[in-house]
């Protein structure tokens, strides 16, 4: 690690990637950023200032992976819409600590071939690699581990998500790759590659918990309910059709002889039609610990409480929410032991910048 500022590549200058990188630029002289990768022909060789709409820092995107994995630096801020093993490992093994919010929350329970390739590929570079970010992430790992410092004991872990997704501006998200718009037969935790990894990492976050928390469960199973619209809705460029999928209601159960200990569920709709059969937490996030003592704790990610703002803006804030759980950790990441450190590794994360005074 340097003496200076620790020099910094972002990987997807997506929602997400945009929010660590504006940050760094406007008020992280700890950080430098050294280069990024991008996916776009048409963002090749565009400085990085540019492309998140501050002034340019001398410093330009790339699109060659050989290119970007040459630089130096410290920590890969690792953000991408679809993550590669493949990609991790060839950071890993150069020496660079990754910093993720697409995946590996607790590689222990991937598979296990991928899981020895990513220890493996640590160890030779002597680098460490983090996932977190909002949920999977901090609501769903950090704080329960958090509130558990004050039970004596824990009968079971609930996390409810509720969210319409009709707010959100990426529809290719929204609709390619979370499906909303295809038959309600087209949902599940199998039918399609991108659905497929979503499950994933909410069932490793399940994994997650329950071993942090000594649930001992055996299994994680994953039930998932498609309801479809009763109208047209129009969601920005994309029109939801009557009688394709607009609601999604998953639910990821830990459970240790039949009984669930620890569960995530997700409410997840579009179009502003919601089942009547479906439980109705506040939207957001519920996180319920029942237990000795049991606990009851509602996250809910706006851009103000105080003054006006349009809905862009407050869409905006889960993505800071998420960019800023893993971009305040990078520094412990880079102390950290070579290997994996997981939200129950790392000490806590807080903000590096907070009210912006700095101590006389």
């Amino acid at each position: 690690m340097t003496d200076g500022p620790l020099r910094i590549i972002g990987w997807g200058l997506g929602a997400v990637g945009q929010e660590m990188i504006t940050t760094i630029i406007d008020h992280r002289p700890d950080l430098q950023i050294v280069g990024a990768r991008v996916y776009s022909p048409d963002k090749d060789g565009v400085d990085i200032g540019t492309l998140v709409g501050r002034d340019p820092i001398g410093v330009t995107a790339s699109t060659d992976t050989d290119a970007i994995l040459a630089l130096d630096a410290d920590c890969v801020l690792y953000t991408p819409r679809h993550p590669r093993i493949d990609d991790v490992c060839a950071l890993l093994a150069g020496g660079k600590n990754v910093a993720t919010t697409a995946f590996l929350f607790h590689p222990r329970r991937i598979a296990s071939a991928d899981a020895d390739r990513v220890l493996a590929a640590a160890r030779d570079g002597g680098a460490t690699v983090h996932g977190s970010g909002l949920n999977p992430g901090n609501l769903s790992g950090v704080l329960p581990l958090a509130l558990s410092g004050m039970s004596r004991t824990i009968d079971k872990v609930t996390l409810q998500e509720r969210a319409d997704w009709s707010v959100y501006e990426s529809t290719s998200i929204t609709f390619d790759v979370m499906g909303f718009g295809q038959p309600v037969e087209a949902i599940g935790p199998t039918t399609s590659e991108s659905l497929a990894l979503t499950s994933s990492l909410f069932c490793e976050q399940v994994w997650f918990i329950a071993d942090e928390l000594h649930a001992g469960i055996d299994e994680v199973t994953t039930r998932v309910e498609a309801v479809p619209a009763v109208a047209d809705h129009q969601i920005f460029d994309r029109l939801l059709r009557a009688g394709t999928t607009a609601g999604q209601r998953w639910t990821w159960s830990g459970r240790r002889n039949g009984e669930t200990l620890v569960e995530i569920e997700a409410l997840w709709t579009v179009g502003g039609e919601y089942p009547a059969h479906w439980p109705t937490p506040e939207h957001g996030w519920t996180l319920t610990v029942e237990g000795d003592p049991s606990m009851r704790t509602h996250f809910f990610s706006l851009a103000s409480f105080t003054r006006a703002a349009g809905i862009e803006e407050h869409v905006r804030s889960a993505s800071v929410a998420t960019a800023m759980q893993v971009l305040n950790a990078v520094p412990a990441i880079c102390a950290a032991p070579p290997g994996v450190a997981t939200m129950a590794d790392l000490p806590p994360v807080r903000s590096h910048v907070g009210f912006g005074n700095r101590p006389r």
